[in-house]
């Protein structure tokens, strides 16, 4: 059985998410975002211009799981497709202008949110927080559960 300190740390880890779920929800809310698109915004960040195929491979989900999310960020002016310069059976992802500025903007609210919530905890505090939490997830890996973006309806 638990102790009864686990099961006070438990319910401080889910105050915390639903916190920050709906922080996070309200304000991708206001770019006309979904958690998903976000995640696939997120991706595309960091490889730059991609296939569809290479985005559901670094997410995990289905080619289907893209198109859709791919179709919703096209038609609202995140993304645009392009052939791809060297296969032409292919098409690159890649960001709008607004698309990149919004992702900027989501990079720099991300730092400050950073800092709100560490940056003034102390350095030996933070190295523990940042070692349990990394325990705690992959814990969680361990035992099959990750974090997938869904098919959101067209």
């Amino acid at each position: 059985m638990a102790e009864q300190r686990h099961y006070a740390a438990l319910d401080r880890v889910l105050e915390l998410v639903v916190l920050i779920n709906k922080d996070m929800t309200e304000s991708l809310a206001k770019d006309g975002l979904t958690p998903s698109r976000t995640t696939l915004l997120w991706l595309l960040r960091s490889t730059g211009p991609s296939t569809q195929r290479a985005l559901a491979d670094g997410l995990g989900v289905s080619a289907r799981t893209v198109t859709g999310l791919v179709d919703g960020l096209e038609a609202t002016g995140f993304v645009v497709r392009q052939p791809h310069p060297t296969d032409r059976r292919a098409l690159l992802v890649s960001f709008t202008e607004h698309g990149a500025a919004v992702v900027a903007e989501m990079e720099r609210q991300h730092g400050e949110f950073a800092d709100l919530l560490f940056g003034g905890m102390p350095e030996d505090r933070f190295e523990s927080l940042y070692a349990g939490l990394g325990e705690i997830v992959d814990r969680l890996r361990s035992v099959g559960l990750t974090f997938t973006p869904t098919e959101e309806p067209s």
